[in-house]
């Protein structure tokens, strides 16, 4: 049904082609639980299959970076700072 990749990056990966997927869904999906499974179409990666608990996990780990870039983005900006106290006190903190 499937093997294991010999690439570095895809530590943690099976690898099926379309068809046998198409074939094996359920054995896919139920891979899929445990580890990503990618999906291959003549030879080349097509689509990948992981958990909705992986999905989530990546998506959350995607927002991070973007905040992360956000917070990069606004320190860089030229201008005066804005002391701590007065943002507390703005935002109803205090």
């Amino acid at each position: 049904m499937y093997r294991k990749s010999d690439r570095l990056y895809d530590f943690g990966m099976v690898v099926m082609s379309v068809s046998a997927a198409r074939e094996q869904l359920a054995e896919a999906v139920e891979q899929a639980g445990r580890e990503a499974v990618v999906i291959e179409r003549y030879g080349r990666a097509a689509a990948v299959m992981i958990s909705p608990a992986r999905y989530e996990e990546l998506m959350d780990a995607l927002e991070e970076v973007e905040d992360i870039a956000a917070f990069d983005e606004a320190m860089a900006e030229e201008g005066p700072n804005i002391p701590w106290e007065q943002v507390k006190a703005d935002l109803g903190w205090q």
